[in-house]
């Protein structure tokens, strides 16, 4: 990464995965982590910031090639972000020199791999299945919930709500998603993933991110998804999604959901010491550095 001739400034990298877009820092040889609520927030501005779905940032880790921790452009954590994992590691791969690693998230350890054509994929882990590991309010049947249109609930490191319509184009994402976000239903609050069969083992999946609104694609709602329309009994353990933003592919396998997509770097940057010296309770950030 280059840092230029300021180094008051705080570097970073834009990213990318099928659309699913990422600002991610590196801390990786800083003291600590540098990511407070209100950079996450301020850095999340699409006007007055960078803009992003998500924060990745890079920590070191004890066992592991690093850590990643994640924050939603509202300023809230974020427990998993499937493309940013894809993503961040194929940066960490590079700048290894390696071709898999290692990393731990909240959700634990996760092995990613690239593949010959480019590509990476991640074992974003089991799902969790049930009412209390999602997490729900109270009992109910995850695969069914008693909420209208018959949704199913996939915890995938962060809880999803998954509805299977008819025609996944035509679902109104922008009602419905925040409605069922905010649903007592969920403690957490939760994604929420409208889906559709198109063809054998393969689904149309548009989605509603929680605290970062409607995204071009969600790595850990497609696996919530593929995992949901095999339970249903609407596809096999291997299913191909296409998002609004690109195709990604699942595979339900014994050790975990595999989740495979393309990963881009956009660019690189740095934030200003005037930037940072205007967001609240970031004077540490720049004093890390």
């Amino acid at each position: 990464m280059t840092y230029g001739p300021d180094q008051s400034g705080l570097p970073f990298i834009k990213m990318h995965g099928a659309g699913n877009d990422f600002v991610v820092i590196d801390s990786r040889r800083r003291a600590g982590a540098v990511v407070t609520p209100a950079l996450a927030q301020a850095l999340g501005d699409r006007n007055r910031g960078v803009g992003f779905d998500q924060l990745a940032e890079i920590r070191p880790a004890e066992g592991a090639d690093f850590t990643l921790d994640f924050w939603n452009s509202d300023g809230s954590r974020a427990g998993a972000c499937g493309n940013a994992t894809r993503c961040v590691s194929d940066y960490v791969m590079r700048d290894l020199g390696k071709d898999a690693v290692t990393l731990l998230t909240a959700r634990g350890s996760l092995r990613a791999e690239r593949l010959a054509d480019g590509r990476v994929t991640v074992n974003m882990g089991q799902p969790q299945l049930d009412w209390a590991e999602v997490p729900l309010s109270h009992p109910v049947d995850t695969l069914h919930l008693p909420l209208a249109g018959d949704p199913a609930a996939v915890g995938m490191g962060n809880p999803h709500c998954v509805f299977f319509v008819p025609d996944a184009g035509a679902a109104d994402v922008a009602g419905r998603g925040p409605e069922i976000e905010h649903d007592p239903l969920f403690p957490q609050r939760t994604n929420v993933e409208f889906a559709s069969l198109t063809a054998p083992d393969r689904l149309r999946m548009r989605v509603w991110e929680r605290g970062a609104g409607i995204t071009l694609a969600c790595g850990s709602g497609a696996c919530a998804t593929a995992v949901a329309a095999h339970l249903r009994g609407l596809t096999g353990r291997r299913v191909t999604l296409d998002l609004d933003g690109g195709v990604l592919e699942i595979d339900w396998r014994e050790d975990g959901v595999w989740m495979t997509g393309p990963v881009a770097l956009v660019f690189e940057g740095q934030l200003s010491a005037a930037f940072l010296a205007g967001v609240s309770g970031t004077i540490a950030e720049a004093d890390a550095i």
